[in-house]
């Protein structure tokens, strides 16, 4: 099913079942309403006759709290098809080019990293404002990690697991409603690093004491309604347990209030853990993440749970009527901590683990939505031969479908292209769809070409180079250290080079003679890439050197009005329109 089609269908189908559940909790609402007022009346009307006055009193309390439990899962569901909702929404805006409710990934961006900044990655109208879908904090740090990571290693792998999750549009969707749903501003780094650093205090001969202290608790309750003890001597057996456990109160206060902060991570990631465990999935990579999350055959979603729910009940300390004669005759919050500890003893080492398998799927989540909604792109293919890259109708992913213009390329591996052409014809553009493709494909998404086939290579770049007032720094010098970047970079591993008219802040004759002798170093170096450039002397290079290949993008002047057709062409650019459009607008 085409993207527009699944997104409607589902947003569709979605409210149908919003306005059942809205429809249903009025319901509960009403006989939740019905059953209280029948308990009052029932009561009022049976007062004195004890048994059926009793039997009113607990069937009303049974039921009504039935029904409250009942409406707030019917809520809680409600609140899931909305996150459903949004998100099918969301996604239809997009396909008709309104980004407004994306994130621009502001945060990420990095104008020393060996290419974002140059190829648009983050910000306004960014890769990385079409691309993330991700719900979790930790899930766009990693997704935004994978941009910029440059690692070519396992890129088949790396299809293989998107290809599958592509194919999971529902399942997709499933886990990003519950990620929705996680509003939380506790890191779960902090969260691991307390559990790694906790340090038990309920001495481990409490396993002993609070048992036995229970049981003579209910034989000194047994005695007293027998009249065997008086309530004398009851009183002082629960001022005996409500020593014990008084010395402990201090730090089980502080372990309630923290547990208390991050209970409801851990009741979300538990459904967003059981997402993970209960699908079926067949690709090595996310077999392989999917292992991570078992522990001794135990699923991690059903541990979180445990503990959420000894959260929950160490939580009960607060009401006055449960805590102390539980504490005093039961040591219950003892009895309670004792377990958790015992959970944290046996799972800290894995709680790190878990959150970082929901935010490695939270990531991955945004790839396979990527490759969905992009279902015309194509899977690289691996090269086995000398060739770089080849492709078939490469096109800029971030430019409209209809009137982009698609090029083929095809480079050999130390290859040096050489690309001119006149200003607004295509050079720069170009090379950022060379760029774009080339990290796409490292990272295992299908490109925006017809056909794919490449080596997986590094990637680094230098199109954007600014002068740096903090640093006291000119532009010229500035672009100086960026190319000492990349010779340094490409002497310790091989990268695919990207340059747009290096050597700018200097004057015409400096810049061919500088221009000339970078570019035979960088194929002495046997390196591989293009550079865009003004400077028509450095295509006489390939007279020398075989590496060196000239191609251009070319510019017409037809009836005194300027056309591109931003097609690469073999050679050499012979228009130039510079002074064409300073007349035009009329500058000169």
């Amino acid at each position: 099913m085409k993207p527009l089609e699944f997104y409607t269908s589902q947003l569709i189908e979605h409210r149908t079942t919003r306005t059942s559940l809205v429809m249903r909790m009025r319901l509960l609402q009403v006989i939740r309403l019905i059953v209280f007022l029948a308990a009052i009346l029932g009561s009022i009307f049976l007062f004195g006759q004890n048994l059926f006055f009793g039997l009113t009193i607990a069937f009303g309390i049974i039921g009504f709290s039935f029904l409250v439990f009942r409406y707030s899962n019917v809520k809680k569901t409600k609140l899931r098809i909305e996150a459903l909702i949004a998100l099918n929404q969301l996604e239809l805006d997009v396909l008709n080019g309104d980004l407004s409710g994306l994130v621009t990934g502001d945060e990420f961006k990095n104008d020393q990293h060996a290419f974002s900044q140059d190829l648009d990655l983050f910000g306004m109208s960014s890769f990385f404002q079409f691309l993330n879908r991700t719900q979790l904090k930790d899930g766009s740090i990693r997704l935004a990690a994978k941009l910029t990571s440059n690692n070519v290693d396992v890129v088949i792998s790396k299809q293989d697991a998107i290809r599958e999750l592509t194919d999971k549009a529902i399942w997709r969707q499933s886990f990003a409603a519950e990620g929705v749903m996680l509003k939380t501003q506790i890191s779960t780094s902090a969260v691991s690093d307390w559990f790694v650093s906790y340090k038990s205090f309920v001495p481990k001969v409490m396993k002993v004491v609070v048992p036995v202290i229970s049981l003579f608790s209910i034989v000194a309750i047994t005695l007293y309604s027998l009249d065997f003890i008086t309530g004398t001597h009851l009183i002082l057996w629960f001022f005996f347990g409500g020593a014990i456990i008084g010395r402990y109160l201090k730090n089980i206060g502080k372990l309630a209030t923290h547990l208390g902060e991050i209970q409801g991570v851990f009741q979300r990631y538990s459904s967003l853990l059981h997402h993970i465990e209960s699908e079926n999935f067949s690709s090595e990579r996310l077999r392989s993440l999917q292992m991570k999350v078992e522990r001794d055959g135990h699923k991690s979603s059903e541990l979180l749970f445990e503990f959420s729910k000894l959260c929950n009940a160490l939580d009960q300390r607060n009401n006055v009527f449960i805590s102390i004669p539980a504490n005093g005759f039961f040591l219950r919050d003892l009895h309670i901590t004792r377990k958790i500890e015992g959970w944290i003893a046996q799972n800290k080492e894995k709680v790190g683990d878990w959150f970082e398998v929901v935010a490695e799927f939270d990531a991955l989540n945004s790839l396979g939505n990527y490759a969905f909604n992009h279902a015309n792109y194509v899977y690289p293919q691996i090269s086995t031969n000398s060739t770089q890259m080849e492709a078939e109708k490469l096109g800029h992913p971030l430019l409209k479908t209809e009137g982009r213009v698609d090029n083929g390329y095809k480079i050999d591996i130390e290859q040096f292209f050489i690309i001119t052409g006149a200003n607004m014809a295509g050079k720069s553009t170009f090379l950022r769809t060379v760029g774009l493709n080339l990290m796409m494909a490292n990272n295992g998404l299908p490109v925006c070409a017809k056909s794919f086939n490449y080596t997986p290579v590094k990637l680094i770049t230098s199109m954007r180079t600014t002068d740096s007032l903090s640093d006291n720094e000119s532009y010229f010098f500035s672009e100086l250290k960026r190319l000492k970047i990349i010779i340094d970079t490409i002497q310790e591993e091989d990268h695919f080079i990207i340059l747009d008219e290096i050597l700018k802040g200097t004057n015409s004759k400096d810049k061919a003679e500088g221009s000339q002798q970078f570019v035979q170093k960088l194929v002495k170096s046997k390196s591989t890439g293009i550079i865009a450039t003004h400077d028509l002397s450095l295509c006489t290079l390939s007279d020398s050197l075989d590496e060196v290949k000239n191609y251009y993008f070319d510019a017409e002047i037809i009836n005194d009005e300027l056309y591109f057709d931003y097609s690469l062409k073999s050679g050499i650019c012979q228009n130039m329109n510079a002074s064409f459009l300073l007349r035009k607008m009329e500058i000169i």
